[in-house]
């Protein structure tokens, strides 16, 4: 009886020092076989495009101008795409909500335990879905209190109000009228119970929403 052919993977982390480490951890995994690994998430989608890929493990946040959810996005809007199991240090639901809804068949934090990620590895290989514990919940809080959990767009103003922007620049990144722009502010205000930007952000860190 053979055995059945490995799980193919390429990591895709732009530190060495994380690729190193999960190239050890995984390369003693019975039946992972890992490829490659890259520093980029525009080598990410490159390669994943070639054959002999079957999971890639896709950090979030790279050096370059892509991000690792538009390289998820990319990845998997091809007919036979590898599946993507994000895996990084953001637990945000900025973050999260970026990374499911570009395709990500799981999302596991980096200090998962080796078993851990061993497991959700098999499961994105089956089509499964990996979720790490907390990013579970929070996606259950989500489900069960809609009313006060901000949208996909709402949460993404936020974030690049949070890291500075002003609303002429959100609409201009968004490709958003200002007055929309200005509508998401008051929703969010309304679902924060707050009534400024700074009160809003701060509101938003402080339940992890978005990451300052």
């Amino acid at each position: 009886m053979t055995d059945p052919a490995p799980i193919r993977l390429l990591l895709a982390d732009d530190h060495p020092v994380v690729r190193a480490g999960l190239r050890a951890v995984l390369e003693t995994e019975p039946g992972f076989a890992v490829v490659a690994d890259v520093s980029t998430a525009e080598e990410a989608v490159t390669l994943a495009a070639l054959p002999g890929i079957d999971v890639v493990l896709m950090d979030l946040r790279f050096g370059g101008e892509m991000r690792g959810s538009q390289a998820t996005a990319a990845i998997t809007a091809r007919p036979g795409a590898p599946r993507v199991l994000v895996l990084t240090t953001y637990d945000t639901d900025a973050d999260i909500l970026a990374a499911i809804e570009a395709g990500a068949t799981g999302y596991l934090l980096k200090d998962a335990p080796p078993e851990e990620l061993a497991t959700a590895v098999r499961a994105a290989a089956a089509g499964k879905s990996a979720l790490a514990p907390t990013v579970a919940l929070r996606l259950m809080d989500r489900m069960r209190d809609p009313a006060v959990a901000l949208s996909r767009r709402e949460t993404e103003v936020l974030q690049l109000v949070a890291d500075g922007l002003s609303n002429a620049e959100v609409s201009k990144r968004l490709f958003l009228s200002q007055a929309t722009v200005k509508s998401h502010l008051v929703h969010i205000y309304t679902k924060l119970g707050v009534d400024s930007r700074t009160a809003a952000v701060a509101a938003a860190t402080a339940r992890g929403l978005i990451r300052r």
